[in-house]
């Protein structure tokens, strides 16, 4: 089962959670801040996207977004109403006055009616409220646009989606997953944005801090190191706050390159998120998600990379910026190099095999990744300074828009791991920072941006619109899914290969958690049949009631919703949980959770293979009012009780056990009454194998 057909099905089973967040989102939307933070409106278009598939309903979303704005609104009014101006001298709110000036602007502008278009409005939507409470509106006169504006708000967000989710409905099986890569995609450019606006806009009073702390410290003292600093720092330079600025970027991306190189080399817990990015990914593709991003990845490609590079450089040539051109060189070159040189000596395979040959077949770090983003990068920074201040913000978006939609495609397509974009991109924005430093420490002579830009976005096109044109149909073969369930014979799963399963999971982080100390062959649906007869039961589902259980101090344990853990990304296909009753403890119960793998049995048919853990819960009150379930760290009771409720199987020990658990290193082996397994000839009667 996928990671999307398992969140899917646990929306659809928990309906009151999906109705419960749409509501805060839409709350967070009107409360000032945090709605600039939050990325409410895509993620209730994309819930909304569910409706059609019959996994939430239209009214209860409705109805849970309408009363969502009303109260952030409300309680933005609240707040603006009880206190006043003093609530803008207060942190976080003292840190926006050009949104609160425009805010009040706004609302002398047009009065009463500011709240319902404001509701519609970016930037002072969250303001509008505030500001109204403050101004003294009346109650009233607010409630009623704040209603108004909130049931014409709710549709306009939460339709489209519905509309948009009808026709990935009809598109069949790949609608849903191409709905959720297009929400993912939404939210990953929007948190580039976002950072790229508030690095740009928020970072200047920190950086200014922490250069006079540094002018000072280097001020105090008489050395070559000191010199240097306080003439990269010289308040008399225009550029003094770049400079700071690069500086800081620089120490921070290299601090993040040598981080994950350090993981990647002892494979560290970043290595094993790998594998559980790579999961997910791969469950959300479809062909239509393949050929949009093959086209991303073909922009990216080192053909036109090159062309691009080469056309400005010709064009830097031809306006005599020697010296320019030879930092354009150095940073496309530089980066290309040191990029091949570490993938050589690190050989780290990639995720999809048979992609490239020769030294391109390494993986770490992303090639695309890096060349791209150094590429785009210094270009957006030689743009930049030649353009009006206004403009070079929405330069630097429209590079790291591109530079996110290369790097996004290679792990949408498989032919990187996680680290390898990651450390990618931190090593380019280490190498620009440091050549943008030198560029700016020795000034050059700049002229209009006009043919810089010209000149780029023809490359991009023509070079880029050519590649795909030529290649799209190969890349399209040679990026396709290879994914195949590899297979095991039962008998040998049975005697020996079940020791091919992870011992233990591990989570999306990367860490190491639980021992998996079951293996099933064969349905859940079977398995949990089998188990109900020994009262193993489904956990109360996560509504409204069952959330609150957890605030009740002294709940039973089996009126408590059982937390859905991850296993390489992907959520338990099946949860049962059993009360402790043998020594009467009522605070205390086990729960079986079942992960699908990536293997299947041959015997005579396809059967399939999943694992487990059986973990006990201590229920316990260290906060008042509230109930917290602890993993206990033995390993070995709770799956003793599973296999006494199994009656079939037998336990098998590994010999290569580690863990920080107590775990004697036994897994239960369990099968499906209706398989028969062969062995040695004959056929094992079932259960005969004993412990």
């Amino acid at each position: 089962m996928s990671f999307f057909s398992t969140l899917t099905d646990y929306i659809a089973s928990h309906p009151h959670l999906a109705y419960a967040a749409i509501f805060l989102l839409a709350l967070s939307e009107s409360v000032p801040i945090v709605g600039a933070v939050v990325p409410g409106t895509a993620i209730i278009v994309g819930l909304a996207a569910l409706v059609p598939r019959g996994v939430l309903t239209l009214w209860p979303m409705l109805i849970s977004a309408s009363l969502g704005a009303v109260v952030g609104d409300g309680l933005s009014f609240w707040l603006g109403h009880h206190y006043h101006r003093g609530i803008l001298l207060r942190w976080p709110l003292n840190r926006y006055p050009e949104l609160i000036g425009r805010s009040e602007a706004f609302f002398e502008r047009h009065g009463g009616k500011s709240v319902f278009l404001a509701r519609f409005t970016p930037g002072i939507r969250a303001f509008i409220p505030l500001v109204a409470g403050i101004l003294r509106m009346p109650a009233r006169r607010f409630y009623y646009a704040n209603i108004l504006s909130a049931l014409v708000w709710a549709p306009s967000h939460v339709l489209p989606g519905v509309f948009v989710g009808a026709y990935f409905s009809v598109a069949g099986a790949a609608g849903g997953r191409l709905a959720v890569l297009l929400v993912a995609l939404v939210v990953v450019l929007w948190v580039i944005v976002w950072v790229v606006r508030h690095m740009a806009r928020r970072g200047i009073p920190i950086l200014l801090a922490s250069v006079e702390q540094l002018r000072s410290w280097a001020g105090a003292r008489d050395s070559w190191t000191s010199r240097q600093i306080l003439s990269l720092l010289d308040p008399a330079q225009k550029e003094t706050k770049i400079l700071a600025a690069l500086a800081l970027l620089l120490v921070a991306a290299a601090w993040t390159f040598f981080g994950i190189l350090e993981d990647v080399v002892s494979g560290d817990p970043l290595v094993r998120t790998d594998a559980a990015v790579y999961r997910i990914l791969q469950d959300l593709r479809t062909p239509l998600g393949d050929s949009l991003m093959v086209g991303f990845t073909e922009l990216g490609d080192t053909t036109v990379v090159i062309a691009i590079a080469v056309l400005v450089l010709l064009w830097l040539a031809w306006t005599r910026a020697w010296r320019t051109a030879t930092y354009w060189v150095a940073a496309i070159g530089g980066a290309a190099a040191i990029n091949t040189g570490i993938k050589v000596a690190l050989h780290r395979a990639r995720p999809a095999e048979n992609l490239y040959s020769g030294w391109s077949d390494f993986s770490f770090p992303s090639g695309h990744s890096t060349e791209n983003a150094v590429l785009y990068g210094f270009l957006a920074f030689l743009i930049a300074r030649r353009v009006q201040p206004a403009w070079g913000l929405p330069v630097a978006l429209s590079a790291a828009v591109l530079v996110a939609s290369i790097a996004f495609s290679r792990l949408y397509l498989g032919a990187h791991w996680f680290s390898d974009v990651a450390g990618g991109l931190a090593f380019a924005t280490a190498w620009l920072a440091l050549l943008c430093i030198a560029y700016l420490y020795h000034q050059q002579s700049e002229k209009g941006a006009g043919g810089l830009i010209v000149v780029a976005c023809a490359g991009l096109v023509v070079a880029g619109g050519a590649n795909v044109y030529r290649r799209h149909a190969a890349d399209m073969e040679r990026y396709a899914v290879q994914y195949e369930a590899p297979s095991i014979l039962a008998a040998d799963w049975w005697a020996r290969d079940w020791q091919q399963l992870p011992a233990q999971r591990i989570d999306l982080a990367g860490e190491i958690e639980e021992p998996l100390t079951f293996q099933w062959a064969g349905s859940l649906e079977r398995l949990e049949a089998d188990l109900a007869q020994k009262g193993w039961q489904p956990p109360v589902p996560w509504t409204l009631a069952g959330a609150l259980a957890w605030f009740t101090p002294h709940p039973g344990p089996m009126d408590l919703p059982t937390t859905p853990y991850l296993d390489h990304g992907r959520l338990p296909s099946l949860t049962l949980v059993h009360p402790r009753g043998d020594t009467g403890e009522a605070s205390a119960r086990f729960v079986l959770r079942m992960w699908a793998t990536d293997i299947d049995l041959r015997n005579g048919h396809m059967t399939e293979l999943w694992v487990g853990s059986v973990v006990e819960e201590q229920l316990g009150n260290r906060f008042p009012l509230f109930t917290l379930a602890q993993a206990q760290p033995d390993a070995n009771a709770p799956r003793d009780l599973l296999a006494a409720s199994l009656g079939t199987g037998r336990l098998a020990t590994r010999p290569d056990r580690s863990s920080t658990h107590i775990w004697d290193g036994q897994v239960l082996l369990g099968f499906d009454r209706s398989i028969q397994i062969e062995k040695g000839g004959g056929t094992l009667p079932n259960g005969s194998a004993g412990r």
